[in-house]
């Protein structure tokens, strides 16, 4: 692992090396060079489109319809407070996770802790260089949480990429210790079967169960064997975090055959992600439940038992979703919006060719009580401004905004920018407020925009894939009442009771 703290310093070694739960950790203030960005951990390379849609692009931006290019246009409730660019860790960025004044980002090539005490001027507190995408990201106490999903040469934060065919590789889920913000310490690794895509906290007093989802098994890779229907639970003591490990591969998609039982995409169902795993999940502690969002599946399932989670019910969209990427339930937990991510993040669905019900998010109502709840369908949503096709936009990572009575979140859009929208009417959804950047190019797809956008503690913080960090601050009377909602802790993945 490198830390780097202080530009100024970051060239200078001090040679400071630690060894924890079998780990052999290098902590120095130096240029980061001593660990390999793995090829897959890179953006989608940029891809030329069209000299006709890129005309239309040009006149677009000319006639106002679309803003200029890296041109920030937002609604009139909502401020643009703050922008960190990146520094030394240059990979795309990922997810946030927040702690009392400090905010979290993932990056693909490790992750940055920046202090929030003011919103308006964040500074960096410390980034830490440990390769491996996609770096999602959680905390819990004194613990954080990182998602490794490439294939490394070991466990280290200094690992090379190699071969996902080659048995001694590397994919799972790393624990640091941050009792000492400035100063993180890389404390364990757990492998698990096909790597860690993302991951999701259960928190208890004693120890941290960790959900891990991953998917995309192939009989070549030794880790990563079909069927690959479940996800793995890991343990982690609090107090011994060393002590870390797998406790189980609850399987999610029982069947026969060596695919188990999950969608079987196409030919079958063209155009749908064949369920090999799942990609994300959410957990709502204080109502036992969870919803994953699975490839080809959205499931709700009780995690009572949290070593043994239990499915109630499994949906399907084969019409329009084409891969089901996350899950957010509203505070009541009677509803929950699935997102479907078109195109896997890279690809411009955010115009009139692909329209509103692909890309976007499902809403679902949760009907009926104990095990015999049932998601029912109640619509779609999506932003109601078109893209440019140079623009990779489609449903990305939301957060609810805490206000009681009210089923209101903001939501990522790549490309495609921040979005507030009120879902209170099921049947009826409705953007509120907007934040969006012009094309970061207007002759190919280059992705960029905002990954993850987040409510905390009254303000929107966005980790933008290409550019930085961004903090927004929304001025709104059906939302200024979440104002006096404040949390210690915020992963979205484990949603908190916030009335409680």
């Amino acid at each position: 692992m490198i830390l780097l703290n202080d530009r100024r310093t970051r060239r200078r070694r001090v040679g400071v090396v630690a060894a924890a739960g079998g780990l052999l950790a290098a902590l120095l203030t130096a240029a980061p060079a001593a660990a390999t960005p793995d090829p897959g951990d890179a953006p989608p390379a940029p891809k030329k489109v069209s000299k006709s849609a890129q005309a239309e692009v040009r006149e677009a931006i000319r006639s106002g319809a679309i803003p200029g290019q890296d041109e920030i246009v937002h609604s009139d409730n909502i401020q643009h407070l703050a922008h960190v660019p990146k520094d030394v860790l240059q990979g795309t960025n990922s997810d946030l996770a927040f702690q009392g004044r400090y905010a979290f980002a993932g990056n693909y090539d490790g992750f940055r802790i920046f202090d929030i005490s003011n919103p308006k001027v964040p500074k960096t507190v410390a980034q830490v260089l440990c390769p491996g995408s996609q770096n999602d990201i959680s905390v819990s106490g004194n613990l954080l949480f990182l998602s490794t999903d490439s294939s490394r040469s070991d466990s280290s934060c200094s690992s090379t990429t190699q071969p996902a065919t080659e048995k001694s590789s590397w994919e799972g889920m790393k624990v640091f210790d941050i009792s000492d913000k400035r100063n993180p310490r890389y404390v364990a690794a757990v492998e698990t079967a096909c790597g860690s895509h993302t991951h999701t906290l259960v928190p208890e007093r004693r120890n941290v169960y960790v959900y891990v989802s991953s998917y995309s098994p192939n009989a070549a890779y030794p880790d990563c064997q079909p069927p690959h229907d479940g996800i793995s639970v890991i343990k982690v003591p609090r107090k011994a975090p060393e002590k870390a490990a797998v406790v189980g591969f609850p399987v999610l998609f029982p069947g026969e055959g060596p695919d188990g039982g999950g969608n079987p995409g196409g030919p079958t169902n063209p155009g749908v992600s064949k369920t090999t795993g799942c990609h994300d999940i959410t957990v709502l502690p204080s109502k036992d439940l969870a919803a994953g969002a699975c490839m080809g599946d959205g499931i709700l399932f009780s995690i009572e038992d949290p070593e043994r989670p239990k499915i109630i019910d499994r949906v399907q969209d084969n019409v329009n979703f084409a891969f089901w990427h996350s899950a957010t339930f509203n505070q009541k937990a009677n509803k929950v919006v699935f997102t479907d991510e078109l195109g896997g993040g890279g690809a411009a669905t955010c115009n009139a060719e692909i329209g509103p019900d692909r890309g976007a998010d499902g809403i679902y109502d949760v009907v009926g009580k104990g095990d015999k709840r049932k998601l029912v369908f109640r619509s779609y949503f999506k932003i109601p401004r078109h893209q440019a096709d140079t623009e990779n936009c489609v449903a990305h990572n939301g957060s609810l905004i805490p206000v009681k009575g009210k089923d209101i979140m903001v939501q990522a859009w790549y490309q495609g920018g921040v979005s507030v929208w009120d879902f209170t009417d099921s049947a009826r959804p409705k953007e509120i407020a907007y934040f969006d950047r012009g094309p970061l190019t207007t002759d190919t797809i280059k992705s960029g925009g905002s990954w993850s956008a987040y409510y905390y503690n009254g303000y929107i913080y966005s980790n933008e894939y290409a550019r930085g960090f961004d903090v927004l601050k929304i001025d709104d009377r059906r939302t200024n009442p979440a104002r006096w909602v404040h949390q210690r802790e915020l992963n979205v993945q484990t949603q908190p009771d916030y009335f409680d």
